[in-house]
């Protein structure tokens, strides 16, 4: 039985997608988990045909498994992951049991940030940056002489702006370097310019060396204690300006890293000096991204991302055209679930294509540290971006989120 292995899923977002595609093209799924939670609520999961429990961390522990479902007759045809840390691990154990049209060695460099800083220090695209590697004896003032403040300071291994800290002068750069040391004493420190500007994100695949651009989406950021996007618009005019520059830097990156198959996206800031690359992840965004996407073309990134891993031509031909905004919520203090109302009045607003609310009552909520702590979202359609905004906008506030202080 032709078999695809997932390293990871959460319950909803591109990861979840990404097996219901596989699913819908015919394969068995079978994902490695190694969250107990979800080993007991199974029955959440009916398009995981077999589900795992495995330390996902471990390689040895995973190939054990492999072998038992070859031994079953399953037929791997690719090993993927579509979660933030789990997508070279995959790969590698993919170059190990079956043909991989990916570059693992590309993907080790995409998921770790400082490999990544090293690798394209000399683009023009790149912003000035500092190493601090672990017990390297350093003055903070000698960097504040190298890099103008407000400064951003992120482990290596950061996803999800978890460990993505902004500081504003020097008391707070000490401040939130030792705490970052103290918390990971083995891993280096990044130091890097703060970049003003727009932010985008630029989701695409490449096929036998070809850059395809599945979207380019605008940003909104809610900036408290950590960086949360809040606000996606799926751009649908772009400007010739815009779209090269863009363009430009896909290039240089699949050149730099030698990616002649793969799936990647970019966050980028746009400048008065041009374009500064973010960020890079050697995966779709997660989240609402793939819903997104999909209901503004009509096609499924992941499944597309998914033909690419088995080797066969990705399209990302427009089915359809579509404003697009996605308004994500958070909330501004921490408490426990009480209830949820407003979800059905959201649905029944205008242009209204999703509503999704990820905490069931009794969870406790927090104002967001990461990504993760983003608790729901709606995706909206407009004539134009401004009334997709508008409608994703009013859809978000009919949600109300009651709490009971702890």
């Amino acid at each position: 039985m032709k078999t695809i292995i997932f390293i990871g899923i959460n319950k909803s977002g591109s990861s979840r997608e990404a097996v219901k595609a596989a699913e819908r093209l015919g394969y068995f799924t079978v994902v490695f988990t190694n969250n107990e939670k979800q080993v007991k609520q199974r029955e959440e999961y009916t398009d995981v045909h077999e589900m795992i429990l495995v330390d996902t961390n471990n390689l040895s522990d995973m190939k054990k498994e492999i072998k038992k479902l070859q031994l079953r007759g399953k037929e791997i045809k690719s090993i993927v992951s579509f979660i933030d840390s789990n997508v070279y691990i995959a790969s590698i154990l993919c170059d190990e049991f079956c043909q991989n049209n990916t570059s693992s060695k590309a993907i080790e460099i995409m998921e770790d940030k400082e490999k990544t800083r090293i690798a394209l220090k000399k683009q023009p695209y790149s912003p000035k940056f500092i190493i601090i590697r672990p017990d390297e004896v350093f003055s903070f003032e000698s960097i504040h002489k190298k890099l103008n403040f407000p400064v951003v300071v992120k482990s290596p291994k950061s996803t999800g702006s978890k460990d993505v800290l902004f500081t504003e002068n020097i008391d707070d750069f000490k401040k939130q370097t030792l705490k970052l040391q103290e918390k990971n004493p083995d891993e280096a420190i990044i130091i890097e310019e703060y970049i003003e500007g727009e932010q985008y994100i630029v989701e695409a695949l490449v096929y036998k060396n070809k850059i395809q651009i599945a979207g380019i989406i605008q940003q909104e950021i809610s900036q408290g204690k950590r960086f949360i996007i809040t606000g996606y618009g799926v751009l649908m005019e772009v400007s010739k300006n815009i779209k090269t520059g863009i363009e430009e830097v896909l290039q240089s990156v699949i050149t730099t890293f030698g990616i002649k198959n793969g799936a990647f996206h970019l966050e980028l800031r746009h400048t008065k000096n041009g374009w500064k690359l973010i960020e890079i992840n050697p995966r779709i965004s997660g989240g609402a991204m793939n819903n997104m996407i999909q209901a503004a073309y009509g096609y499924s990134l992941v499944e597309e991302t998914l033909k690419l891993h088995l080797g066969e031509s990705p399209s990302l031909v427009p089915k359809r055209t579509n404003n697009v905004f996605t308004q994500y919520l958070i909330v501004s203090q921490k408490g426990i679930l009480e209830k949820v109302t407003g979800k059905g009045r959201a649905k029944r607003s205008p242009g209204v294509v999703e509503v999704y609310v990820k905490p069931k009552k009794g969870t406790k909520l927090i104002p967001p540290l990461s990504m993760g702590h983003r608790y729901a979202y709606v995706i909206a359609t407009g004539s134009s971006m401004e009334e997709a905004k508008k409608n994703a906008k009013n859809a978000a506030n009919e949600i109300k989120f009651h709490l009971i202080e702890e």
